[in-house]
């Protein structure tokens, strides 16, 4: 496999909807020639079931239906590009603390989720093989490491969280029987989570190839951590590894004039001091580089080469009026308290205004 220098860019249609616009060196171009005159080659792009609320109001952050990521996934492998398609299983955001059922599914047992992600798997695969969008890679579940399609399979109910992980990989399996599988955790650095989770679904799964992983450093340990952890799982499972969302800040300034929300309507994790103060790099263009290049050269030290790529978590994510993490409806569906504002501006590898930063030199500059 060749190495992947991936980037999730699964806001971008929207962002560029509402007048983002994108530069290097001044020069005015489509972000993905960008990307590919960096050296990146993959893509990332998460797919939701049904991200709109029930009268058709979308939930936002992309709005990443079928649809969009038919049209994403076209656009990168016209340029060559390969596609990692990420399911989630739910209607919006799914990760460590949230794995909803979608809202089609409610109320189904075990039985019935099993059958269901197992035939949207493969009216997904299909509809996107028809309209020659088919990806090069597939992620069953988003950052799983406390299962899906909660109750069901989470955690630590193994039986039921293998059922359902399995009948993802059967679907992809009745479609095409060579593509690479990803299974996707969250804390890259947490050796204990990967040992626990991969021991039980190895006793039960069905076979896959690469075991994905987040590391992001203000939640996920010390790039130590997380060194020890890609050495010890690569050896322990003898599986392909790759780093399936990472991402870095490059500035603490504020990005309230872009967005135009008023105070209360903003969310702003990524520039919160108490979440800076975890890292160990300047928030700087700089800081941002040189983490890339810390990180790259961790991935190096994985024995046998098994590490084989990276996907950068929305480099293209730049503050426009109108793109944010999440709609009042999509807050709603999630039960979660907002705001919704986009809260990852600082962690892109575009300034505010979409010019090219340092950090993709670093990405251009990286021999595996």
């Amino acid at each position: 496999m060749e190495f992947l220098k991936g980037m999730d860019i699964s806001t971008l249609k929207e962002v560029e909807s509402l007048g983002g616009k994108f530069y290097d060196r001044g020069v005015e171009k489509d972000v993905l020639d960008i990307f590919q005159d960096y050296g990146v080659n993959a893509v990332r792009l998460r797919l939701w079931n049904d991200p709109y609320t029930e009268e058709g109001e979308p939930y936002g952050a992309g709005t990443n239906d079928l649809p969009t990521t038919i049209e994403l996934s076209k656009r990168a492998l016209e340029k060559g590009m390969e596609v990692l398609l990420d399911f989630h299983y739910s209607d919006f955001w799914a990760d460590p603390g949230k794995q909803r059922v979608p809202k089609a599914w409610r109320g189904m047992n075990l039985e019935q989720l099993e059958r269901a992600v197992y035939d949207y798997t493969i009216e997904t695969l299909e509809a996107l093989k028809e309209a020659e969008a088919f990806p090069t890679l597939v992620q069953v579940g988003n950052e799983i490491s406390n299962g899906l399609l909660w109750p069901y399979g989470r955690t630590p109910d193994y039986d039921g969280l293998a059922r359902l992980v399995n009948a993802g990989i059967r679907g992809v399996r009745a479609v095409d029987q060579e593509i690479p599988i990803m299974i996707h955790l969250d804390n890259g650095g947490n050796n204990a989570l990967y040992r626990e989770w991969f021991d039980h679904f190895m006793e039960k799964g069905e076979d896959f190839q690469i075991i994905g992983l987040s590391y992001y450093p203000f939640w996920h340990g010390t790039m130590e951590e997380l060194s020890h952890n890609m050495k010890d799982i690569a050896k322990r499972y003898g599986k392909t590894l790759m780093i399936a969302e990472v991402s870095m800040g490059f500035t603490m300034e504020d990005y309230a004039s872009y967005e135009k929300l008023a105070p209360h309507e903003r969310k702003g994790m990524a520039t919160r001091p108490d979440v800076v103060a975890k890292i160990p790099y300047a928030m700087t263009k700089e800081g941002q580089r040189v983490f890339l290049e810390e990180l790259f050269n961790r991935l190096k030290e994985v024995p046998e080469n098994q590490v084989r790529g990276f996907f950068y978590w929305e480099p293209a994510w730049i503050p426009v009026a109108g793109s944010g993490w999440a709609s009042d409806a999509a807050i709603a569906y999630m039960e979660e308290k907002g705001p919704g504002g986009n809260e990852w501006a600082n962690q892109a590898l575009f300034d505010y205004d979409g010019n090219a930063l340092p950090a993709l030199e670093a990405v251009r500059d990286f021999v595996f």
